[in-house]
């Protein structure tokens, strides 16, 4: 009887229930984030999501070991203060043992550690934009194949008027004008000739090719340094009778070379000048790269011009835009030509310093009209 019991027992425990398996989260989803450099340093923010989380580790890669953020919602920040590739790892936790996993890796440029190209070379990397659009019609382009310019385009030589109205230093000549591989190369040099201790080029397509509305693309590398200047522009083809500002003015990219807040060699800006009713006006915006500098790879600088409106864009991002219906905005509604040139000094950029380095050059890999 006694070892009956004692059976009857030992059964009774062997059958009690065991827990269930602990279930790791299920549908993890990591965003990883680089911010903008401030004072030499990028802030990298993750956020991690996953169903039936009960915290999150995340852990970032620092020196070839990974520091560890824990935080119970998912959000981490690390700052770095070194440029390169990075990895960082996060985990939805059940329990410290039982979790989900995902690794991704994420790269920091600063400006400091920066490499532009060569003065003499093209980058091979870039953004890029299509030979068609949907109801447009592409009325006119120039890929510069060949190994001159076309007879769309001349020069404007010499210093103009009182630096081309600007004070700028340089003296424009046919001379630093190449075309090669598909390029048009508008180089700006420190030698001194006529008077002046910096030659560059400046070609317009005046009589030649002007338009009057339309989608435009220029697809171009840019110089980089103190006192570089150069310009993706427009000019009503009145302008030898209206004068400026009366014709009106399209700055489709200006760049103002150097490392200032607002200005520098990663940003660009879009303008128009106009006579408002006898008084000069403008506006503009800028657009400041995430990473690097124009003078790294290409871009593409983009306007939509209507009868009545602008909009301006970076890599088919639109950065600024422009109401331009009603009387007093008349200069915007008649033909423009093209002005590609590269100025040294003047009132805005300054004079180039002691860190500026030259040669320097703006590469054109095209420009396309569509219409």
């Amino acid at each position: 009887m006694h070892f009956a019991g004692l059976a009857v027992l030992m059964a009774a425990c062997g059958d009690e229930p065991t827990d269930p398996p602990i279930k790791a989260p299920e549908n993890l989803q990591v965003s990883v984030s680089v911010g903008d450099e401030i004072n030499g340093i990028r802030k990298v923010d993750v956020n991690t999501t996953a169903s039936n989380a009960n915290y999150f580790t995340i852990e970032f890669e620092v020196d070839g070991d990974y520091v560890e953020v824990e935080n119970d919602y998912g959000d981490a920040s690390y700052t770095y203060s070194e440029s390169g590739t990075y990895a960082v790892r996060s985990r939805a936790h059940t329990t410290f043992d039982v979790y989900s996993e995902q690794i991704d890796s994420f790269t920091v440029v600063l400006a400091a550690d920066t490499l532009p190209p060569p003065p003499d070379g093209i980058p091979a990397t870039g953004y890029s934009t299509p030979l068609s659009y949907p109801g447009y019609t592409l009325v006119w382009n120039d890929e510069f194949d060949g190994t001159s310019l076309s007879g769309d385009w001349t020069h404007q030589i010499g210093r103009g008027n009182n630096g081309w109205g600007n004070n700028e230093l340089q003296y424009y000549r046919p001379e630093n004008t190449e075309v090669r591989d598909g390029y048009l190369i508008i180089k700006a040099k420190q030698e001194t000739f006529n008077g002046s201790p910096y030659t560059s080029s400046r070609i317009i397509t005046k009589d030649a090719q002007e338009f009057q509305y339309g989608r435009i693309d220029i697809r171009a590398a840019l110089p980089y340094g103190q006192g570089l200047w150069p310009a993706l522009w427009m000019l009503g083809a009145n302008y030898p009778t209206a004068g400026w500002p009366f014709c009106g003015e399209i700055d489709i990219m200006e760049m103002v070379g150097g490392n200032r807040a607002n200005e520098g060699d990663d940003f660009v800006h879009g303008t128009v000048h106009w006579d408002n009713n006898g008084q000069y006006a403008s506006y503009g915006c800028n657009n400041k790269l995430n990473q690097g500098i124009f003078a790294n790879e290409f871009h593409v600088f983009s306007l939509v011009w209507t009868a009545n409106r602008m909009e301006w864009y970076r890599d088919d991002i639109k950065y600024c835009e422009i109401n331009t219906n009603g009387a007093l905005m008349d200069e915007f509604r008649q033909p423009y030509f093209f002005i590609f040139n590269v100025a040294v000094g003047g009132n805005w950029p300054g004079s180039p310093d002691a860190s500026t380095e030259f040669p320097q050059q703006m590469v054109v890999d095209y420009v396309r009209v569509f219409q």
